[in-house]
């Protein structure tokens, strides 16, 4: 470093000082590269007027980064105590996954797998085919295909359209998360959009002239996600739609969105349609979400009628959209707890809509005596989210937090370790224990505590 400390050390110097902390075999250009990266932030800090720093300071800044960056799992990822009250939060990642899809995930990840091998003859074989085996099982389907996202599962269905026309009701042309358009995607697959109905009330004998009059040749069917009209409204019935279909040899696609396997109205909540539902009523095939409602991985899931999902299964755009052995290994491990009874029990996701607010209240008393008397239970609702039974919620529990500014609290929450979402509510911090694993109970009244405390400071 120069004698008035204006200048940093050069990178060589640096990396002098990390070669014999390094392991044999590691990419020194790698090194050399994150050493330069700190230098140049030596320099910033100088030009700001801060204090130089000694060369063994900087190379044992390196050194430990150079150790987060190997040894840090997530690589970047922060983990999140969900206390918002939202069991399927887009903007944490969704849902939670549940031990056994963990575990086959990470099967998949650390050893080599029969993919696509066939054990008996040594030949290429099907690819990994349990997941889609679970799924006809659990459908009633003739087959079944997973790509990487529901997106990608609507749009390898409409693309069996070609450049013809799919006639969908004018109530069901939304926009789901992103940005993204169903009109859009219908568009980008090449085939043509036909609208029926109005906004607010469509019937199954709409659809009848651009059948009849062959300028449409498929008809499909959308979730409306977190999208609910209320009031003068009608949509065709499942049944009705399917016969006017089948009629004029369309095929309806019907698009799930969340894709529930269990009856939703065991749990106080309107019903949503389930694969199986809408099957047995006629769709030809139907699409919807691994991460969802069915508590899985990322995942689009396609049941129907097995032509149509050979015809998919065909298609270029199938590999481009096709998981990796992870997320099959993960869809399957999910797949097979519902065959075995056990999705309430072992899926986080069901676990936490089954929750008995009885027992959420014990736990939020518990953690109410830990915080003090800045925290007090109420009785609230939670919602189930990802685009899933919009307007319906479930009775919960939290602890509202007195605080002198809900969002400064909000904030110092977030920055804790671990890091705490929770929401506002009439001014104050609402901590709702539906969305919080028991498992975090101990570390989540720490971070309370922890805040409350900065927040007088």
């Amino acid at each position: 470093m120069s004698a008035d400390g204006t200048r940093p050390p050069s990178v060589e110097a640096v990396l002098a000082l990390v070669r014999p902390s390094l392991e044999s075999g590691t990419d020194e250009t790698a090194v050399a590269a994150l050493t330069r990266e700190i230098v140049a932030q030596e320099r910033d800090r100088l030009e700001a007027g801060d204090a130089a720093r000694a060369t063994e300071v900087l190379a044992r800044e390196a050194t430990d980064r150079l150790e987060a960056l190997a040894g840090s799992p997530g690589s970047g990822l922060v983990g999140v105590i969900n206390a918002t009250g939202v069991i399927i939060h887009t903007n944490l990642g969704r849902s939670v996954w549940p031990e056994a899809a963990i575990v086959a995930a990470t099967r998949a990840a650390d050893e080599p797998i029969l993919l696509e091998l066939d054990r008996a003859s040594g030949r290429r074989g099907r690819r990994f085919r349990a997941a889609e085996e679970h799924l006809v099982a659990l459908t009633g389907a003739e087959d079944a295909l997973i790509t990487n996202n529901n997106a990608a599962a609507l749009a390898l269905a409409v693309g069996l359209a070609r450049r013809r026309g799919v006639v969908v009701s004018r109530g069901e042309l939304v926009e789901i998360g992103g940005g993204v358009r169903i009109p859009d995607v219908i568009r980008r697959s090449g085939a043509r959009l036909i609208e029926v109905g109005t906004t607010n009330r469509t019937r199954a004998t709409d659809f009848e002239e651009p059948l009849a009059e062959g300028r449409a040749t498929m008809v499909l069917r959308v979730h409306p996600s977190n999208f609910r009209q209320e009031g003068f409204v009608e949509s065709p019935d499942a049944a009705e739609l399917a016969e006017v279909a089948a009629r004029h040899a369309a095929p309806l696609v019907d698009d799930l969105g969340s894709g529930a396997l269990i009856d939703t109205r065991s749990f106080g909540l309107a019903h949503e349609p389930t694969a199986r539902d809408r099957l047995e009523a006629g769709a030809d095939v139907v699409t919807f979400s691994g991460d969802k409602l069915l508590g899985g991985p990322q995942a689009g899931l396609i049941a129907g009628r097995s032509d149509l999902i050979a015809r998919m299964r065909r298609d270029p755009l199938a590999r481009a959209t096709r998981p990796d052995k992870s997320t099959l290994a993960a869809v399957a491990a999910t797949l097979a707890i519902y065959r075995a009874g056990r999705a309430i029990l072992d899926i986080p996701v069901w676990r936490a809509i089954a929750a008995d607010p009885a027992m959420l209240g014990e736990r939020a008393t518990v953690l109410a005596r830990r915080v003090g008397d800045r925290a007090a239970v109420v009785d609230t609702r939670a919602t189930v989210g990802g685009g899933a039974l919009p307007g319906e919620t479930l009775p919960s529990v939290a602890l509202r937090l007195a605080a002198g500014s809900a969002s400064r609290l909000l904030t110092r929450l977030r920055r804790a370790d671990p890091c705490v979402v929770a929401r506002v509510e009439d001014g104050a911090v609402i901590v709702d224990l539906r969305t919080v694993a028991p498992r975090d109970d101990e570390a989540l009244a720490d971070a309370l505590v922890a805040a409350l405390e900065l927040g007088r400071a």
